[in-house]
């Protein structure tokens, strides 16, 4: 892999098999990450982004990000990633008219309960799985 290049789920898991316990991954080029990431105001080239690896395979169970909450640089966001500004106007709205510095994570629900219950597949940990049978619960 790459300088630049996103990770993917070989690398999650030849990090993760250096580790007993979770890893925490921070600073990803900005260039690869979602627009609304923050970019780190010491260091422009990487984001203010964070995703927590689980052990023994299970990948990446937390990602997350501190959001840009500055107008204008969302807007140079929008044009650097080729978004309609007509289509986000309502994102852009909500920085212009109340925002605060603020953050936000996805939890991984399934994997964590994989990991934490040292399940063989995340199908286990699914209440409604789909199966070959059966796509309805």
């Amino acid at each position: 892999m790459s300088g630049g290049e996103d990770f993917g789920a070989p690398h999650e898991t030849a990090i993760a098999e250096q580790y007993e316990t979770p890893v925490f991954i921070t600073h990803y080029p900005t260039e690869i990450k979602a627009f609304y990431m923050k970019p780190d105001p010491n260091r422009p080239e990487v984001v203010l982004c964070a995703d927590m690896i689980a052990p023994e395979g299970y990948g990446e169970i937390i990602g997350g990000s501190q959001r840009i909450d500055d107008p204008e640089l969302m807007e140079e966001r929008f044009q650097e990633h080729e978004l309609s500004k007509e289509a986000y106007q309502w994102y852009l709205d909500l920085r212009k008219y109340g925002t605060v510095p603020h953050s936000g994570f996805g939890l991984g629900l399934e994997r964590t309960v994989a990991w934490i219950c040292g399940l063989d597949h995340v199908r286990e940990t699914i209440p409604f799985p789909r199966l070959l049978y059966r796509l309805y619960p």
